[in-house]
């Protein structure tokens, strides 16, 4: 039985490859990889190896991005979730990271605070995660103020791939 995480509005459940369409629509997008590298997908078989890529994480680490449904109406919104990162970023290694990516026409409906707050409660009370880590590009003020409501504090700036990046990280109250 694949792991679900429900909330008011939303279904939060594995990728699965039948997301290949919605995960095309929105890493095709250029305005939502503007503070992304710039690097949006241009073949479904981007991102078709892109959930493989995930669904490996979820074997390798028990962990990954999720998908975003909206339960009233089984539509894909995007993706969230925590992922173990093994690689260096800002002096930091093995550890987790929530992110989240939603399509354009769903942005400003409080989707990623939503789901950041199940999945930081999943990452806290079910996985027990210490610390949780978030970078956003410095520009993205939209990303930050998500961050901050979900109880995120700055650390600090840093540069990650050419990019000026903020680093937030929030602490599992149940281990203070």
């Amino acid at each position: 039985m694949k792991k679900t995480i429900e909330t008011e509005r939303l279904i939060l459940r594995e990728l699965l490859l039948s997301d290949a369409d919605g995960m095309f629509e929105l890493d095709a997008n250029p305005n939502v990889h503007l503070f992304l590298g710039n690097k949006p997908v241009t073949t479904i078989e981007e991102s078709i190896a892109q959930i493989k890529n995930i669904q490996q994480q979820y074997k390798d680490f028990g962990t990954g991005r999720w998908a975003v449904i909206l339960k009233e109406t089984n539509e894909f919104l995007g993706w969230s979730g925590i992922k173990f990162i093994t690689a260096e970023i800002n002096n930091y290694q093995n550890f987790y990271e929530i992110g989240y990516r939603f399509i354009e026409k769903n942005w400003g409906k409080g989707y990623a605070t939503e789901a950041g707050l199940a999945f930081i409660d999943y990452a806290f009370n079910t996985m027990n995660v210490e610390v949780l880590y978030a970078y956003a590009d410095e520009g993205n003020q939209n990303s930050r103020k998500i961050l901050e409501k979900l109880g995120f504090h700055y650390v600090n700036s840093f540069e990650y791939e050419n990019e000026q990046e903020v680093w937030y990280e929030v602490r599992n109250p149940n281990n203070l």
